[in-house]
């Protein structure tokens, strides 16, 4: 008998074949994962497909801008479309990937643990590479880019800390750096100095 996962809500259903519909959220039965280990190559394969798929989704959300600066509205809408499709296919590629995706408190701590991974030891290199290079603009992003890492890292653990509270957050982001502020709204950013006009607030 085999073991299958409805990846909305976690029901598990035993039997050869997963269920149509999930009988406790209803999900078609293309939401359902078999709970069995990946042959290592398969497991390189779906991450490979995820990392494309996220690249890709990212790319196609930067081509959209492009057009919207150039006066094609419709080919924006389009890059956007096709950005929203590739989100998905990297999310379907993300759930077969066991233990990627685990209960909240996991989900925290495993971003904690990757922001300062990233901040430390990611980009580290890259800047001394950029500065070989004799590339001011590709150091100072990069490092803006370690420096919000590192505040990635303490805003996980600020909510990590707060998970069973009932306090409510309200996040901004800088469109310049993307650095997150999570308290007061300051006049400038801390990392590129850009003005609170280019925060962006999250709903």
């Amino acid at each position: 008998m085999k073991k299958w996962k409805c990846t909305v809500c976690g029901y598990v259903h035993e039997a050869p074949k997963p269920p149509d519909a999930c009988p406790v959220c209803g999900a078609l039965n293309l939401r359902f994962i078999l709970l069995e280990p990946l042959p290592p190559e398969l497991e390189k394969s779906l991450k490979l497909a995820f990392a494309a798929e996220s690249k890709a989704h990212v790319r196609n959300l930067a081509f959209s801008q492009r057009a919207e600066v150039e006066g094609y509205p419709q080919v924006a809408r389009l890059f956007r479309a096709v950005a929203e499709s590739e989100r998905i296919h990297a999310v379907e590629s993300l759930r077969y990937l066991e233990g990627v995706i685990g209960s909240t408190e996991e989900n925290l701590k495993a971003a904690f643990e990757s922001e300062i991974k990233a901040a430390a030891e990611g980009y580290g290199p890259m800047i001394k590479e950029a500065v070989a290079g004799r590339r001011e603009d590709v150091t100072w992003s990069f490092s803006r880019t370690r420096d919000v890492e590192a505040r990635h890292a303490k805003l996980y653990k600020d909510a990590l800390a707060a998970l069973t509270s009932d306090r409510e957050i309200e996040y901004h982001v800088c469109q310049v750096c993307g650095y997150v502020f999570d308290g007061p709204l300051p006049n400038q950013c801390p990392i590129c100095r850009a003005g609170r006009e280019n925060f962006d607030r999250i709903n």
